[in-house]
């Protein structure tokens, strides 16, 4: 109403000369934030749009080191955010590039150089991370809280923090009633299992993989919305037991088995970690019957992480409850005695560590991390306006380069921001 009552007072002024100054007043505030959002805009990422036309053909490498700065969050099968759904997402299984398989090796790699590769793929630096990660002490910035949800037999929590350097980091907690940790183990390792419940992973293949300590190179093809090609990982993992709690790491690494390509786009920094834990049951009755996995997860996917926070936040919960119907489909499954997939043997060969052990490393940062709500009533204002000119630049962006689901997309993601912003003023 009020912004009518304006424009009737413009129009009540006695001259049009008058009637154009006050429309030039009103609306210059407006162009010039929208022309600003532009240039940041494409100042920000310009290297998103050629998705629309081709991919790049070559990406840049990035280390996927656990350092504080680059490891710990988004959603690999979310628990993890690596399940991530954008809530419009049109494309069918049939549409799956035929060259998304990986190729045959090369025959001038030799046995030893993959060997090689594969020892220090996944280290002992990478245990001493996601424990770090586990004890809140790895010296990263606040987890924000975002989500707490529940049904019957499942509960999830979700934090997110954005380091100095890299992508939005998350972290989440997902307990699970009625299972072991053992079996919640073998689920999220078992990729000919994830084909039928994650509708959003279209290939998955052993690269490589190590009989005495169960890491493994695995190749991933993953199906995304949007105007975005398929993305394609190279995935390193291995499991660490302590007593009947594992540490699941599985991160980005290189692979010279597998060259890169155009399509799909490879996705170098990829950190997805678990760990999985006996908790006493929601019930109350003090049986350790239930399973926590805490998971922590991130990713440069190459959308703009303004972008990649708004869908996350919007499909976060929808690609959640779709795990907790796996995992019963999973249990039945095993009761009924079908022989493992390679997957969940190899899921089986664990490095043992002692309680001990966990314990020193554990201790061996003090710097504890404060955990807080989200208050957006405790945010300066004037923190959000950059953020409002540059989501103004992308939706100019979406605009000239889609005019379908995309553009509603990010206009009803950004249409929110506008309304939590016209709520604090």
């Amino acid at each position: 109403m009020a912004l009518v009552s304006a424009f009737l007072e413009i129009f009540q002024r006695p001259s049009l000369v008058d009637v154009l100054g006050e429309l030039v007043i009103f609306v210059a505030p407006l162009w010039i934030a929208v022309i600003v959002g532009v240039l940041v805009g494409w100042a920000w990422k310009p290297e998103w749009v050629s998705l629309v036309g081709r991919d790049s053909s070559v990406s840049k490498q990035e280390s996927s080191s656990s350092s504080p700065t680059t490891s710990s969050t988004c959603f690999a099968s979310i628990p993890s955010l690596h399940s991530l759904k954008f809530p419009f997402s049109w494309a069918s299984d049939d549409e799956v590039h035929k060259g998304a398989l990986p190729p045959a090796l090369d025959s001038d790699i030799s046995s030893s150089q993959l060997e090689q590769e594969k020892s220090t793929l996944v280290t002992q630096q990478d245990l001493q991370h996601i424990c770090r990660l586990v004890e809140e002490n790895d010296g990263g910035p606040a987890w924000i809280q975002m989500m707490d949800r529940s049904t019957p037999t499942m509960s999830y929590r979700a934090w997110r923090r954005d380091p100095v350097t890299g992508p939005p980091q998350y972290r989440s907690s997902t307990v699970f009633e009625d299972a072991t940790p053992e079996l919640v183990r073998d689920f999220f390792w078992d990729d000919e299992f994830r084909l039928k419940w994650d509708d959003m992973l279209i290939h998955a293949s052993i690269l490589e993989e190590c009989p005495t300590t169960g890491t493994m190179v695995v190749h991933w093809v993953r199906k995304f919305p949007f105007f975005c090609s398929d993305r394609e990982y190279l995935i390193g993992r291995r499991i660490w037991e302590s007593g009947r709690s594992y540490y699941c790491v599985t991160k980005g690494v290189p692979c010279s088995s597998v060259p890169r390509r155009n399509k799909p786009r490879r996705v170098d920094l990829y950190y997805s970690s678990w760990c999985i834990r006996a908790v006493e049951s929601k019930r109350g009755n003090g049986q350790l019957t239930a399973c926590e996995v805490l998971l922590f997860h991130h990713e440069d996917m190459g959308i703009p992480w303004e972008i990649a926070k708004l869908g996350v936040r919007q499909g976060m919960w929808g690609a959640v409850q779709k795990i907790d119907p796996g995992l019963r489909a999973y249990q039945k499954q095993r009761a009924s005695g079908v022989a493992l997939s390679r997957c969940a043997f190899m899921a089986q060969i664990n490095t043992k560590v002692s309680a001990d052990y966990l314990r020193s490393v554990e201790n061996a940062s003090d710097d504890s991390i404060e955990v807080e709500k989200l208050d957006s009533s405790e945010k300066p204002l004037g923190r959000n306006i950059p953020k409002l000119l540059i989501v103004s630049g992308a939706v100019v962006l979406a605009c000239s380069l889609d005019r379908g689901l995309l553009t509603k997309a990010v206009i009803f993601g950004v249409a929110r921001r506008f309304a939590k912003i016209g709520r604090r003023l």
